[in-house]
């Protein structure tokens, strides 16, 4: 049993599968730089970013690392295993790099701003260390690296970092995107580094967002994902119209990009997402019905030590209010099993608020001290792993029964899906995702649909993860 699990379903979306770009001219650029991205959406969509500040340096992408001048790992710290699993990589690419002098290594995000100098001190694994906004620093960075020299700007900024950068699409299949609309948490969770790793929340200009929203639109995408870590504190003020831009309003706006063009966001705090968000939601169709709302605990007490600031009766007011709003909605979470001080009433009471949430899916994870966290330097790491991953196979097993009741209930619903490609057992299947995010599958047959498509499509069964369809003439 590893410290995380979630649907494979969901995987790609979230969790740290190396990931390279592709560029089919990369011929053309002088030099070659190769990328693979960890943990979470930002860091996907950071690397999107880096991609674009790199191309305009002369350097095109390349899925082969072994004919790359520049490797950059574009990190995670949310789990110890993310940062072991990077340091094994490096370790592998020092032994590339031996045999290719001239090769850099670079560290990106996260990891490179909780460990700065360790890198290129300690183990002596890298050149190049960036931290999440720092990136614009990358061309200076390199340029000292190739005389020799170690490189390292992990400043954190105050201000929206990249708001003018047009995202080079790395991967893509030309339907979904991801588009950045802040940067940085104020939420001082106990368990989690991201405000020590990306600093204070900032919101991006409002117009720079929907003119991204609408680019990508005008090249053919069909669905942006809007992310920030905690996307209902979005604040802007556009001085200019006399307007304060909430992130209701903000939805709004990239909602009226066109009809055709779907809108996700992700992630929610359960204390901020409010009822104007909410109905917001419901007035638009192409604005998904998905909420991913973390619970990390369902123990009031426990949630006190995670500094979560909500309790047990607040969350559970929030889902039942979802459900009140938007009747169809999809809902996720995420959980930790095994917090400091956890007792198996605490665990119990996990249980019950996943039974009443009846979750379609979750991210599950048995915790894992994080140095320089709150959690770290306030309370003992003391449930013992064996009662960790105990306490998470009954939260997987339960997360399990929840989402194959949750997909067995849509048996005989007609679901409208945007078709992203071919399955991955059968060219003779397209996949896609409903409003609720939830995959499925169904045969092409002769009608003439391509990615990018709508489809109306009859779920005629399913498995724990998948639903399986028809098209509906």
């Amino acid at each position: 049993m590893v410290d995380l699990v979630a649907n494979k379903v969901h995987d790609e979306q979230r969790q740290g599968e190396a990931f390279a770009p592709f560029a089919n001219d990369v011929n053309q650029y002088n030099k070659k730089f190769y990328i693979e991205s960890y943990g979470c959406q930002m860091n996907f969509s950071d690397s999107e970013i880096v991609a674009s500040i790199l191309q305009t340096e002369g350097f095109g992408a390349t899925r082969n690392y072994e004919e790359a001048d520049l490797v950059l790992l574009n990190t995670c710290s949310i789990r110890e295993k993310a940062e072991q699993t990077v340091r094994k990589r490096l370790t592998e690419f020092r032994k590339i790099k031996e045999a290719k002098p001239g090769m850099l290594v670079g560290v990106l995000g996260c990891m490179a701003e909780r460990l700065k100098s360790k890198f290129l001190e300690e183990e002596k694994l890298v050149d190049i260390v960036v931290g999440p906004d720092a990136y614009r620093t990358l061309p200076v960075l390199i340029e000292e690296a190739e005389t020799g020299q170690k490189s390292v700007n992990v400043l954190l900024s105050r201000e929206e970092t990249y708001a003018d950068i047009s995202p080079v699409r790395l991967d893509s299949n030309g339907v979904t995107a991801f588009i950045s609309i802040m940067r940085g948490c104020n939420n001082m969770c106990s368990f989690c580094v991201v405000p020590f790793t990306r600093g204070r929340e900032r919101s991006r200009d409002a117009h720079s967002i929907i003119n991204e929203a609408q680019d990508l639109f005008d090249r053919g995408y069909k669905e942006v994902t809007l992310l920030g870590q905690n996307v209902d504190s979005y604040y802007w003020i556009d001085e200019a119209n006399d307007e304060m831009v909430t992130f209701a309003k903000l939805l709004e706006k990239v909602a009226l990009v066109s009809p055709q063009l779907r809108v996700r966001f992700s992630t929610s705090h359960p204390k901020d997402i409010t009822d104007e968000v909410l109905f917001t939601m419901a007035k638009y169709e192409n604005i998904c019905n998905y909420i991913h709302l973390p619970l990390q605990s369902g123990s009031t007490r426990v949630l006190q030590l995670m500094n979560r600031t909500y309790t047990r009766e607040w969350y559970k007011a929030k889902v039942n209010r979802i459900r009140e709003i938007i009747p169809d909605c999809g809902i996720s979470s995420d959980i930790i099993a095994g917090f400091c001080t956890e007792e198996e009433q605490d665990h119990e009471d996990t249980l019950g608020i996943m039974q009443s949430s009846a979750y379609d899916m979750s991210y599950m994870f048995f915790y894992s001290e994080r140095p320089g966290t709150l959690a770290a330097r306030r309370y003992k790491d003391d449930i013992p792993e064996e009662i960790k991953k105990r306490r998470l196979k009954e939260i997987v097993d339960l997360q399990g029964k929840l989402s194959y009741e949750s997909n067995k209930k849509d048996v005989g619903k007609t679901f409208k899906v945007l078709i992203e490609g071919n399955s991955k057992k059968s060219e003779t299947e397209w996949k896609g995702r409903n409003s609720q995010n939830k995959m499925i599958v169904f045969p092409k047959g002769n009608y003439n649909y391509n990615i990018g498509d709508y489809a109306f499509v009859k779920v005629a069964d399913f498995t724990q993860a998948t639903l399986i369809g028809e098209v509906v003439i």
